[in-house]
């Protein structure tokens, strides 16, 4: 079978990503074929192709973590599907095809009354925002969460389970563009980032505790929120946008600089102020599909709605997609329909 995908032959660039055509062989036998109907944007995809990314494969590579499509043949062991059935999934890269084989463990059902768009835009943003607070954060009825990038699709799902919970939600964002967003999708408190955040942070908390932080920035942020935090407080950290390039291609000297100059913690210090900071890259939880199918099961008991798309691109405007992500200046989903 024959696809298109866009592939890298040397990661550092933005450029090096070419759309070339190439055999498909048929799937495995716990395997399923899906036609991609559309891919999710993440910031992991960005990273990958900067060669920033720890998980990122050796030599060539696809890039692309999620996808939505209808399956067009299975593998002699797959009991569960059939050809037709549409589908939304997780792959360990090799999102950015027309047609990809999968493990049939990393694919659900798409829901009833979802469009392609919306299924392309729910599994990575979902599991990390339910894993991030739940499972690390611990998050309890009636915290108060701090939740950074509000108007991106972590951020704006994040906020629909805290709210689930009772939870006392301020939502952050770069610009004040975005601002609509956060309003329309129900934070309690709005702050757009700037060089007063630890200021704003204790006005928009109004004598509240913080509780929780869903972090994405980084550098001063990440000091201002960790210092904010009350005791027993937990920081889990899903992004590093600050590391993030508008660019084609990384500033590698400006980079350097923030690595050096990121946010560094004393262990002594963390148990004399009785707070945590904990880390989760979500390509951890790709092998551990009994956890992923418990997180997806407690999701579905939740009202989180419809996630939100906030841009579509067709697949030859992919590059365009990517530009627009790596601005900072998208909200909900970037979503590239094939």
């Amino acid at each position: 079978m024959q696809r298109q995908a866009y592939r890298i032959n040397k990661v550092g660039a933005t450029s090096n990503l070419k759309l070339v055509e190439e055999e498909l062989e048929a799937p495995a036998a716990n395997e399923v074929q899906v036609a991609v109907r559309t891919i999710g944007l993440n910031f992991a995809d960005v990273f990958a192709i900067h060669g920033l990314y720890s998980a990122t494969p050796k030599g060539s590579f696809v890039p692309g973590l999620e996808f939505c499509g209808v399956i067009e043949s299975i593998g002699a062991e797959v009991k569960d599907y059939k050809v037709g059935d549409r589908v939304m999934g997780v792959t360990r890269f090799g999102g950015y095809a027309t047609r990809l084989n999968i493990d049939d463990r990393h694919i659900v059902p798409l829901p009833e009354g979802w469009t392609d768009e919306e299924g392309a835009a729910f599994l990575v943003q979902g599991l990390t925002a339910y894993y991030a607070l739940v499972y690390l954060g611990g998050l309890k009825k009636g915290q108060n969460v701090l939740i950074h990038s509000g108007a991106g699709g972590v951020g704006i799902l994040a906020n629909r389970i805290a709210k689930n919970y009772g939870a006392f939600t301020v939502g952050t964002i770069g610009s004040d563009r975005k601002m609509d967003v956060l309003k329309r999708e129900g934070f309690d408190a709005q702050i757009v980032r700037s060089k007063n955040f630890e200021a704003d942070l204790v006005q928009a908390l109004d004598g509240r505790e913080l509780n929780l932080v869903i972090e994405t920035i980084g550098g001063a942020v990440f000091k201002a929120g960790y210092k904010t935090m009350a005791p027993q407080g937990r920081m889990v950290v899903v992004g590093a946008s600050q590391f993030a390039s508008p660019g084609s291609k990384p500033n590698y000297l400006k980079l350097l600089w923030k690595f050096i100059t990121r946010p560094k913690l004393d262990p002594q210090e963390m148990i004399q102020d009785n707070k945590s900071v904990m880390g989760f890259n979500l390509i951890w939880l790709y092998e551990k599909v009994e956890i992923m199918d418990e997180l997806l099961l407690e999701m579905s008991k939740l009202d989180l709605g419809k996630p939100f798309v906030g841009q579509v691109f067709a697949f030859n405007e992919l590059h365009e997609a990517i530009k627009l992500f790596q601005s900072g200046q998208s909200t909900g989903k970037v979503v590239v329909r094939v």
